[in-house]
């Protein structure tokens, strides 16, 4: 996939896929696989317009948006559903260009589009005062064909970032899972720690959960860790260990099964597929070690993992 920027329009035209895809969730896969879709039909390139995820203010409720996917991350997914160019602008960037505008300079003039694909509740142009209807008006006056994907239904539950990001605040990891489409995970930098699992037998990786990273609920989650080009299981707590009174900002924490290995500074990803139970502060370190040891029992008999 290539990142493209302004005067470099593509050849052969290209079918684009329009949405901030914060979550590249379910309803969002609908989107931009019509996209790569329709693009295959007409011999042209499939496209992503979309933010910088963090650069974006409109959805948010108290400043910038709560991030379900990095920006680097969104590029993987893209890529992943066969998407052929991209362009992320910031916010601040288009956010006072005119609705007509935004369709006759950046999808027509910059983009080339022959077409264009949006849910039905996509909104662009200054003070968001574009919409669907207004989008197939100018698709009509300036030669881009409109497809618009309704919203999407999974298990009854209609699919949403606001619903996503609400499962994951609440510790619904599971459904959370479900909605998205795959398993929800955090990618992030090995931290040197306090060492004191190595002298408990239960040794763990540490990594900071960055400001503006979704939050998952503070507890111990059943995890899937991916070190290299394996796949490990793990225990991992999420929180800011009040036991230890070690820390302010929030970290993941895991214990990975069965594995030894230096991992600091390396960017490790760790999936979560359940949530244990929630964080709690512990009398003595001899009643947290034996927590950690019932922890760890739970997650084996969880992936049906047999301790070595």
């Amino acid at each position: 996939m290539t990142e493209i920027g302004r005067g470099s329009m593509p050849e052969n035209g290209t079918v684009c896929a329009l949405g901030l895809f914060d979550g590249v969730h379910r309803g969002h896969r609908l989107v931009i696989n019509t996209a790569v879709s329709l693009a295959k039909e007409l011999g042209a390139q499939s496209a992503v317009f979309t933010f910088k995820t963090n650069t974006v203010t409109s959805k948010g409720h108290d400043g910038r948006i709560e991030m379900i996917l990095s920006d680097a991350e969104k590029r993987r997914h893209f890529e992943d559903l066969g998407v052929d160019l991209l362009y992320s602008p910031s916010f601040d960037e288009l956010k006072d260009m005119s609705a007509e505008a935004f369709v006759r300079d950046i999808l027509v003039g910059m983009l080339g589009c022959r077409a264009v694909v949006c849910g039905d509740d996509f909104r662009f142009g200054k003070g968001a005062e574009g919409d669907c209807s207004s989008l197939e008006l100018y698709g009509r006056i300036y030669g881009v064909d409109v497809r618009i994907c309704d919203k999407l239904s999974y298990k009854g539950e209609e699919v949403s970032s606001t619903m996503i990001r609400e499962c994951i605040r609440t510790g619904k990891i599971e459904k959370a899972n479900e909605l998205l489409g795959y398993i929800f995970g955090l990618r992030l930098v090995v931290e040197h720690g306090r060492k004191l699992g190595r002298t408990w037998n239960f040794p763990t990786i540490n990594q900071t959960i960055p400001a503006g990273q979704i939050m998952p609920k503070f507890g111990v989650y059943a995890t899937r860790v991916t070190v290299g080009d394996e796949v490990k299981y793990g225990v991992t707590n999420i929180g800011v260990k009040p036991t230890l009174k070690a820390h302010d900002a929030p970290l993941a924490e895991t214990y990975i099964l069965d594995y030894e290995g230096d991992l600091y500074g390396q960017e490790i990803e760790i999936m979560l597929d359940k949530f244990i139970r929630p964080e709690k502060g512990f009398d003595s370190f001899d009643d947290l070690r034996a927590q950690i040891a019932k922890d760890t029992a739970k997650v084996r008999k969880f992936y049906g993992v047999d301790d070595e």
